[in-house]
C-alpha cells in the first residue's frame, strides 16, 4: 500500500532510507496529542494517575476511563487512543485469566508484561496490523513487591 504523493510505502516492516517507521511516529504522535499519564513506585504499592482532557461537551461523563484493572492485583494507565488502550487492557485481562486458569495461581507482573510487550511488538512488525496508539504504564504488587512498566508503540 502506497500513499499518494508521498513515494513512501506505510506498511510497518518498511524504513525510510534514513531508517524511520513511519507508523510507530504516527502512534507516538497520538499519544503525545493526549493527556499526561503517570505511575509512582512506593515502597508499600503502586500510584496511577492521569490527566482527564474534555474535548467536547457531548462527551458522557466518567466513560472513556483511562485507568483500568487488568487483575485485582494489576492496574493500567493509558494515554493515547482510547480504542488501542481498551484493547491492551482487555488483552491482558486475556492472559491473566488464562495464567490464573491453568496455574490457580495470579500472573506475576514480569510474566504478564513480557506478554504483553510481546504483543505490542508484534502489532509493530507486521503489514496487517498498525502499532498501538497508546503509552501504557503497568503497576501491580505481587510476591516479590511492587512493579511498575510503560510501554510504549515503539
Amino acid at each position: 500500500m502506497t500513499s499518494i504523493g508521498t513515494g513512501y510505502d506505510l506498511s510497518n516492516s518498511i524504513f525510510s532510507p534514513d531508517g524511520r517507521n513511519f507508523q510507530v511516529e504516527y502512534a507516538s504522535k497520538a499519544v503525545e496529542n493526549a493527556g499526561t499519564s503517570l505511575g509512582i513506585r512506593t515502597k508499600d504499592g503502586i500510584v496511577l494517575a492521569t490527566e482527564k482532557i474534555v474535548t467536547s461537551k457531548l462527551l458522557v461523563p466518567n466513560k472513556n476511563k483511562r485507568i483500568q484493572t487488568i487483575d485485582r492485583h494489576v492496574g493500567v494507565v493509558y494515554s493515547g487512543l482510547i480504542p488501542d488502550g481498551r484493547h491492551f487492557v482487555n488483552r491482558g485481562r486475556d492472559e491473566a485469566e488464562s495464567f490464573r486458569s491453568l496455574y490457580k495461581e495470579p500472573i506475576g507482573i514480569p510474566g504478564l508484561l513480557d506478554r504483553l510487550g510481546y504483543y505490542v511488538q508484534a502489532y509493530t512488525c507486521y503489514n496487517s496490523v498498525r502499532p498501538f496508539g497508546i503509552n501504557a504504564i503497568v503497576g501491580g504488587v505481587d510476591e516479590d513487591g511492587p512493579h511498575l512498566y510503560m510501554v510504549e508503540p515503539s
